[in-house]
C-alpha cells in the first residue's frame, strides 16, 4: 500500500482479539471511514520492553513498519501494550495519538489514554470507562438478530451462557464449569426454554468435551469451535432472555452487558485484583448479579461506553 492509498486511520494492536475488537468498535464509533490494520509482532528485546521507547525502537516492528512511519496516519489508535510503543513512535512522527488499556507509562506520551475505570489510570488526557470498549448497540444487535434468525425460532427462555476460561484474575475449570451447569440444569429444569452456549479461546478442552454431549437433549445450540462452524456469539447476545456468563472475561462482561438482557455471572466473588473492582461496581449498580438457580429476570441499563467515549474523542482532537 502506497503512502497515497494509505487512509488516514491505523489500527495497531498485537492482534490479540480482545484488543483488536476495542480499537476497531472505537474506530467504527468515530466513523472516519476506511482504516488500516496493522498486526504487531516484535521480536526481543521489544516484545518485553514495550512501550518504552529505547534506541532502536523505530525498527522493533520490522522494515514494513519503520518505513511506514515517513508517512504517518492523521489518527492512529492503539490497544495493548504492543500498540502503545507503536502510537508512540507515530507520535513522534506527527500523528494524533490514542492509547486503549493502561500503557504502563506517563499518559503523557499520547495525546489521549482509554482506560477503564479499574485499572486506576488518572490523568488530565485520560478518558476512563466502566468495562471495555465494544460495538454492541441496538444497530449491532438487529444484525446480528437478522444473521443469526435461526435462534429466534428456540424455545423461551432462551438462556445464553458465555464461557472464557483460567486467567491471571480468576480460575474457570472443569471444577467451576459443573458447579456452573448444575446450578444452570436446575433453572432449565424448572423454567423450560433452551439454551445457546459458546466458549473462547481460552475455554478449558475438559470443558469443551464435557459440552459437546450435556445437552445432548435440551432444546438449543452448542458452539465448540470453528468445526462447528460459525461461531454464533453475536446471535446468543441478540436472541438471549437472559445471560450466564463466567467471570474471567472483562470484555465477555462487558458485552453482555451492552445488551438489554439480565446478566448473571457466576460466583464474582473468586475474581481477584483490578477486575474484581469492575464486577463489584456491576454489582453495586444492578446491572449484574451473581448466578444462582432462580436466573430471575430484572430490569438494567444498557452498559454502553463507546458512543460516549468515541464523543469525547471527536471533540478534543477535532475529528
Amino acid at each position: 500500500m502506497s503512502a497515497a492509498d494509505s487512509p488516514p486511520l491505523w489500527l495497531l494492536t498485537d492482534g490479540n482479539a480482545g484488543n483488536l475488537r476495542q480499537a476497531s468498535a472505537l474506530a467504527g464509533a468515530l466513523a472516519l471511514g476506511a482504516s488500516r490494520s496493522w498486526t504487531l509482532s516484535p521480536q526481543a528485546p521489544w516484545s518485553w520492553l514495550a512501550p518504552r521507547r529505547l534506541p532502536g525502537a523505530t525498527h522493533a516492528f520490522g522494515a514494513g513498519f519503520a518505513a511506514a512511519l515517513a508517512t504517518p496516519p492523521a489518527l492512529a489508535i492503539g490497544c495493548g501494550r504492543q500498540g502503545a510503543l507503536a502510537t508512540r513512535l507515530l507520535g513522534q512522527h506527527g500523528a494524533r495519538t490514542v492509547q486503549i488499556l493502561d500503557p504502563r507509562l506517563d499518559p503523557a506520551h499520547w495525546d489521549w489514554v482509554i482506560a477503564p475505570q479499574h485499572d486506576d489510570v488518572r490523568g488530565g488526557n485520560v478518558i476512563t470507562l466502566l468495562g471495555s470498549l465494544n460495538p454492541v448497540d441496538d444497530a449491532w444487535l438487529t444484525q446480528a438478530r437478522a444473521d443469526f434468525a435461526e435462534l429466534g425460532t428456540l424455545p423461551q427462555p432462551r438462556t445464553a451462557v458465555l464461557l472464557g476460561g483460567s486467567s491471571a484474575h480468576a480460575r474457570f475449570d472443569r471444577n467451576a464449569f459443573e458447579v456452573l451447569a448444575a446450578k444452570l440444569e436446575v433453572a432449565l429444569a424448572r423454567d423450560g426454554g433452551s439454551v445457546m452456549i459458546t466458549v473462547s479461546r481460552r475455554t478449558p478442552e475438559n470443558v469443551v468435551a464435557a459440552l459437546r454431549h450435556r445437552y445432548i437433549e435440551t432444546p438449543g445450540v452448542v458452539w465448540c469451535g470453528e468445526s462447528d462452524g460459525p461461531n454464533p456469539y453475536a446471535g446468543l447476545l441478540a436472541w438471549a432472555d437472559r445471560i450466564v456468563c463466567s467471570p474471567d472475561s472483562v470484555n465477555m462482561i462487558s458485552e453482555a452487558c451492552a445488551t438489554r438482557a439480565p446478566v448473571h455471572v457466576f460466583d464474582p466473588g473468586r475474581v481477584r485484583g483490578r477486575p474484581r473492582r469492575f464486577l463489584d461496581a456491576l454489582l453495586q449498580s444492578g446491572r449484574i448479579r451473581a448466578m444462582d438457580t432462580a436466573l430471575a429476570a430484572f430490569d438494567a441499563e444498557p452498559l454502553r461506553e463507546t458512543a460516549r467515549v468515541a464523543a469525547i474523542v471527536r471533540e478534543r482532537l477535532a475529528l
